[in-house]
């Protein structure tokens, strides 16, 4: 961001001005005998900056995130602190307290797939870069984001060039290591210097470190060999300045000093130092190589199942093959007064004194993984399953990955895979509303778990069910029991689908006895590539998508089925692929496809003879013409709140909020200007009782504070909130524990009414304005409720100050 005026800021006796120019954000701090102290304010000069580039806005108020941070993919230091980058967000821990502080999207991180961190004592900064490219920066003291896009929106570099690797502190400037060369960025002036490509001809090189031995500024690659330049040379960009100086070793993973020698990793493992003009072997491993970093005269080199510390003239301080308490696949480490950081892959940082085999876990509480799939909550609770399928819903690779459970504000309960009895590929979660202690998780190719009280029971397959549940055979392959959606009726019987088989219709009655239903006079079942959604209407009529097939519903009462598919006259769907269903309270079927929505507004006459039941598509007038809603967006699921508005996800679009009729968009969540962190969004479930909506997307599980709230059964919980109303609040107060159709007016102290509205669940927000033509003023105001039936009334009061 450039700017062409000057800013001056008055400082307790002194005058410093920050002068920025158009070209440039050149600064400098001046005394009042005009002389440059930018080194002594660095900390001041970048809070100036941070309020003039644009920063990423923190979300804590509204939202709410639940990160996985067991996978660590880079580790740095700083400040008394250990820096710590886990898929998608960073926690610190710090050495003298032990306090551990998390900072995810919610915070303003991007969201996206870490690749390094560093950490500037000289400007502390803490600097994170991406696979993407993208680079986010963290100033000590303050609570915004600085987002980098140089090189993520460099058009001339192919986006899958654009991964920074690793960072090199050297006088103030950031050497930045990139799959295209090598990038410097000016700490003290946060902005990007020159490039250098410094392959032959000038050609792209995949850097993967740089390091200074003075003069030189050495820099391996992948393809390109080792590289140096006289660090002081005022022409690095000419690639001819940079002397090859590896031979015939062309892929070097990284480049270290350490004391007065250049140590290098290669591909295959082997160490070699620098002995000009040639690299001499000096260790070899027998496990991949996953860092290579030298701090304070000490090599820290880490192997996926060792760590090793190395003095000058590679003399070996310290290494820890195994531990007493964990067993452990390493993605990173450091070492740091005299003891080892070990980055894993699924249990967080583990530190090991030199000399120990006994490790200290610091993991923050957070759920199994990042890639959560399915959800499901009841008050107060929500379940998380990690199971995944391809687009065609293959499930191969089987994964077994375990499940998640967040109760009560207790700490996460994460349930491993080799507990739940072989089961894969656990696609959808199912929570009991008549008992919220038994979970149902449905497994694309083992069956149907059940979890009772936390703890795994039983899995439902073909030795348990009197051959209701069996495996698939196809073309002479096992393809296992491919169950997917689920639901309970009213009675509290469970339904679910079975893929690949005319009999994937199956009941679960309360007596535990299981009943299934065959639909091959309508498609072939055997042939179809998967049984998607299920959602079950008030009538108790059972509806289930399909990929290739539309929509299927079946009458327990006739014991009938019918079926809606694409084109009009066929039932006007979209897509064949059926993704989501869900009804709304008017007994609206809600239907989301891949290739857009529909509405089925005749549930009732669904299984009528000669009865319309075409679904129509929800048109919105958008600069003055119709259009209609959600065309050719991949719909994964819909959730109606307690005020009936629906929340919709997309495959690429983030999350939609709609009025009750779809007709206005109430809100829009992207990773662009919301903290989910991928666009990509899976699945959503809403807590009834508090209104909070969860979010399921690839990159992680996050939660919106919403205010819609099921209805209840009396007005014994009637508040408002927040109350009072304080200056400069800019929010809607809501007025929460209503039941169905409440009536709700609100008045002044004398009785004038200011708004009055009918309830659609158990909450209604209020503005604070007089009918939405002006602000009232400061005073207390009464809510008066009354039930539709005019039964019972409840009156609240609260305070406005302006």
């Amino acid at each position: 961001m450039q700017y062409s005026n000057e800013i001056k800021v008055a400082n307790i006796g002194n005058l410093f001005c920050l002068n920025t120019t158009i070209n440039t954000t050149l600064a400098c701090l001046y005394d009042e005998n005009s002389a440059c102290i930018a080194m002594k304010h660095a900390t001041l000069l970048l809070i100036f900056l941070f309020s003039l580039l644009g920063h990423a806005q923190n979300f804590e108020d509204e939202w709410t995130g639940f990160f996985s941070y067991a996978s660590v993919q880079a580790i740095s230091h700083g400040n008394g602190q250990v820096f710590v980058g886990a898929q998608n967000s960073v926690f610190s821990y710090d050495l003298t307290s032990e306090e551990i502080t998390t900072t995810s999207t919610i915070n303003g991180l991007s969201g996206e797939s870490i690749s390094s961190t560093y950490y500037s004592e000289a400007f502390g900064l803490l600097v994170i870069g991406y696979e993407n490219g993208l680079m986010d920066i963290k100033i000590d003291g303050d609570d915004n984001i600085l987002k980098v896009v140089d090189i993520l929106e460099k058009p001339t570099i192919p986006p899958d060039r654009k991964r920074i690797n690793s960072f090199t502190e050297y006088n103030g400037v950031l050497f930045i290591s990139t799959q295209f060369g090598i990038s410097v960025y000016d700490l003290s002036r946060l902005e990007f210097g020159d490039t250098y490509f410094i392959g032959d001809q000038g050609s792209l090189l995949n850097i993967t470190q740089t390091a200074v031995l003075e003069p030189y500024i050495y820099a391996s690659s992948l393809g390109g060999g080792v590289r140096r330049a006289l660090v002081d040379n005022d022409n690095l960009i000419d690639f001819e300045q940079w002397e090859y100086i590896s031979g015939g070793i062309i892929n070097v993973k990284g480049v270290q000093a350490l004391g007065d020698e250049i140590y290098i990793i290669r591909v295959d493992n082997i160490v070699s130092k620098y002995v000009g003009p040639l690299f001499q072997t000096v260790a070899t491993f027998n496990s991949e190589v996953v860092d290579f970093i030298s701090e304070n005269d000490v090599l820290t080199i880490t192997s996926i199942d060792n760590i090793r510390a190395y003095g000058p003239q590679f003399q070996l301080i310290a290494q820890v093959n195994s531990l007493s308490n964990f067993t452990f696949t390493l993605q990173a480490g450091m070492s740091l007064n005299d003891s080892f950081y070990m980055g894993t892959a699924s249990q967080g940082l583990l530190v090991v004194p030199y000399n120990s085999t006994t490790a200290t876990q610091f993991l923050p509480d957070g759920p199994l993984l990042n890639s959560s799939f399915s959800i499901d909550t009841s008050p107060g609770q929500v379940w998380v399953s990690y199971g995944d399928v391809s687009q065609t819903f293959d499930p191969f690779p089987l994964d077994f990955l375990g499940i998640s459970n967040l109760k009560d504000e207790e700490p996460w309960l994460n349930i491993p895979a080799n507990e739940l009895f072989g089961a894969s590929d656990l696609v959808e979660v199912n929570i009991n509303p008549m008992n919220p202690d038994e979970v149902y998780f449905s497994s694309f190719q083992q069956g149907l778990l059940r979890v009772t009280a936390q703890e795994p029971e039983i899995l439902f397959n073909e030795t348990n069910t009197n051959g209701i549940l069996e495996r698939v055979i196809i073309n002479g392959n096992d393809a296992g029991i491919r169950i997917f959606g689920s639901q309970f009726d009213r009675e509290g019987n469970l339904w679910f689908v079975q893929s690949k088989t005319n009999d994937g219709l199956i009941k679960r009655n309360l007596s535990g006895t299981f009943q299934e239903f065959n639909f091959e006079a309508l498609i072939d079942g055997e042939q179809e590539l998967a049984l998607t959604h299920l959602n079950i209407s008030r009538e108790g009529f059972v509806f289930f998508g399909t990929q290739q097939n539309g929509m299927l519903g079946y009458n327990p009462q006739s014991n009938s089925f019918n079926r809606i598919t694409e084109n009009a006259g066929n039932g006007n769907l979209p897509s064949t692929r059926v993704r989501s269903l869900a009804f709304d309270a008017s007994n609206r079927l809600w239907i989301g496809t891949a290739r857009g929505l529909r509405v089925l507004f005749n549930v009732s006459g669904f299984f009528e003879e000669g009865a319309n039941i075409e679904s129509q598509p929800i048109i919105i007038e958008e600069n003055g013409v119709g259009q209609e809603l959600l065309v050719g967006q991949t719909i994964t699921d819909i959730e109606v709140d307690g005020s009936n508005n629906k929340w919709v996800a997309t495959s690429s679009s983030g999350v939609f909020y709609f009025s009750p009729n779809g007709q206005q968009t109430i809100l829009r969540f992207t990773k662009d200007n919301s903290p989910l962190p991928s666009d990509n969004v899976q699945d959503i479930a809403i807590d009834e009782v508090s209104g909070r909506v969860y979010f399921a997307t690839i990159n992680g599980l996050v939660a919106f504070e919403g205010s819609s709230t099921a209805p209840r059964e009396n007005l014994e919980n009637v508040y408002a909130y927040p109350n009072p109303v304080r200056p400069g609040f800019m929010g809607n107060v809501t007025v929460d524990g209503l039941t169905a159709r409440a009536n709700v007016k609100i008045t002044d102290i004398e009785g004038n009414l200011v708004f009055e509205t009918t309830s659609q669940g158990g909450s209604i927000q209020w503005d604070t304005t007089a009918f939405g033509k002006y602000k009232v003023a400061s005073g207390v105001y009464m809510v008066m409720v009354t039930t539709r039936d005019a039964l019972e009334t409840k009156v609240s009061k609260v305070m406005i100050v302006r």
